[in-house]
């Protein structure tokens, strides 16, 4: 089984400080912001978004100083992104630790998210990384229009799979594509080299997210800590479910609708909606789509050279869509 420690071999140096930078580039003057910030920092979790920063800066040609902001500019967004979205779904739980509007209600919470977006842009502005903000500020925009169009959709109930596709493409793979990007725009490699790793990350970030939406059905209690069933509780339309749709009759397809639209908290009627899209093959068919973008990730990392970080970089590839949480 492929571990956190053995992918971070090649750059575990480069994650010891980053950790010591990360956290100095989260420091605020204002005594309440220091404290909830210390707090983000304690609860931190793998990292491995900057992972993906130093592992892409390496295949590229090297880490320097740009490698590290890149990384703590990737990180302070994803945490701001992360604040904001457990007040946007009254989440009161984050890693197994209280989230913060759990601790220090809405409103604080937004305006920690708020501060931690300013401090990565003053991040990069202040040290000229103009190139980190052109691919972070893209991402940033299409993260808010992913997660728009899902609530509209999850409203309407009319995704099909190039949708779901476009969705998951914008809410999880666009800062993914864009730790591989400004990692190895921090190490000056030319245009054509940072769109092949944009796209390889896009593909990752896709297979990541495949793999969240088959944790949903996979335990009668997933390892997540959230019971089965929770996306279908809160309308979401994911892979396994889009094609059970798609295969189902129009009286099976009223049925499902039916349910996900205005039974989803009949805890009877769900369980039998996850077993018929497990009895109908949604499951395997999202694991078929989830190991072909893995595949072409590989494929992508396959046009370098062989290294001890592109080895870790394809054991991370793989740990994304084999992890149990």
């Amino acid at each position: 089984m492929i571990s956190i420690q053995s992918i971070q071999a090649p750059i575990v140096k480069e994650m010891e400080e980053f950790e010591k930078t990360f956290r100095q580039s989260m420091k605020s003057s204002t005594p309440l912001l220091d404290k909830i910030t210390y707090f983000i920092v304690k609860q931190k979790g793998k990292h491995v978004r900057p992972m993906f920063v130093f592992l892409s800066a390496n295949l590229c040609g090297g880490i320097n100083d740009r490698t590290y902001r890149a990384a703590a500019l990737v990180e302070m967004i994803h945490t701001a992104t992360l604040v904001h979205d457990d007040v946007v779904d009254d989440a009161n739980v984050r890693r197994s630790f209280f989230s913060i509007n759990a601790l220090w209600k809405n409103k604080i919470a937004v305006l920690v998210g708020d501060y931690l977006l300013s401090k990565s842009l003053q991040l990069s502005a202040d040290n000229d990384d103009f190139d980190f903000l052109k691919i972070l500020s893209a991402a940033t925009k299409e993260m808010s229009e992913g997660e728009l169009l899902q609530i509209e959709k999850a409203r309407r109930l009319d995704i099909d799979e190039e949708v779901y596709f476009e969705i998951i493409r914008q809410k999880t793979a666009t800062l993914i594509a864009s730790c591989c990007a400004t990692g190895a725009a921090s190490a000056g490699v030319d245009q054509s080299v940072i769109q092949k790793m944009k796209l390889l990350g896009e593909k990752v970030g896709i297979a990541f997210q495949i793999k969240d939406d088959l944790f949903d059905y996979e335990a009668q209690l997933s390892i997540l800590g959230k019971p089965v069933g929770i996306d279908i509780r809160e309308r979401k339309m994911t892979l396994p479910l889009i094609h059970l749709l798609s295969k189902a009759d129009r009286s099976e397809k009223r049925w499902i609708i039916n349910t996900v639209k205005n039974h989803n908290e009949d805890s009877k009627r769900v369980k039998q909606l996850i077993q018929m899209v497990k009895d109908r093959g949604g499951l395997e068919y999202a694991r078929i789509k989830m190991m072909e973008y893995r595949q072409e990730a590989i494929d992508i990392l396959n046009t370098f050279p062989d290294s001890p970080s592109k080895k870790s970089f394809i054991d991370l590839v793989i740990f994304s869509t084999e992890r149990n949480k």
